[in-house]
């Protein structure tokens, strides 16, 4: 077989994986930030630190708190929603789950990355070089490549099914 023949077989096998490959990266990364936010790891206390002290600046005091709306327990349990859907999704027939989970996916990075540029945080709060802030970058690309490209149609199929619930069909 020529070498210009055997190619295309690659780059269909790579597009046809990538989004499942996507999701297991997406998912591995929420996975391992649940350690530190379930435990209340001292490298959280002082992320979610810096953000309450920055909330209540502006007249929020509490919001990153331990009980406050956007805690490390409700952050942390929104991303084990995420990674769930992710994983589940990669069953053909469960699709529109990994689109879900990319959704979910796509507000919580969204959040984090406004986070780390826009307040006190920064981008190198754990002084790691930024691998928090990065690790934060690349799933927001990929819930996005997943969302807009890679998974449009799925998505799609999740909000008909959602929407079915709360109005459904006479």
């Amino acid at each position: 077989m020529s070498p210009t023949l055997a190619r295309p077989n690659l780059a269909a096998r790579l597009v046809r994986h990538a989004p499942d490959a996507m999701a297991l990266f997406m998912s591995a990364i929420f996975l391992d930030s649940l350690r530190y936010k379930f435990t209340d790891h001292p490298k959280t206390q002082v992320i979610f630190g810096l953000l309450n002290g920055w909330a209540a600046s502006l007249g929020l005091p509490g919001l990153f708190a331990h009980t406050g709306l956007f805690s490390q327990y409700v952050i942390g349990s929104i991303e084990l929603l995420a990674s769930t859907l992710l994983l589940v999704g990669i069953a053909p027939r469960l699709r529109h789950l990994q689109a879900a989970g990319a959704l979910a996916g796509l507000l919580v990075m969204s959040g984090a990355v406004s986070f780390h540029l826009f307040t006190p945080l920064g981008t190198d709060p754990n002084h790691d070089g930024g691998g928090l802030f990065a690790a934060a970058c690349t799933n927001l690309a990929f819930a996005v490549l997943l969302l807009g490209v890679l998974r449009r149609r799925e998505i799609a199929i999740f909000a008909r099914r959602v929407l079915a619930i709360f109005a459904p069909l006479p």
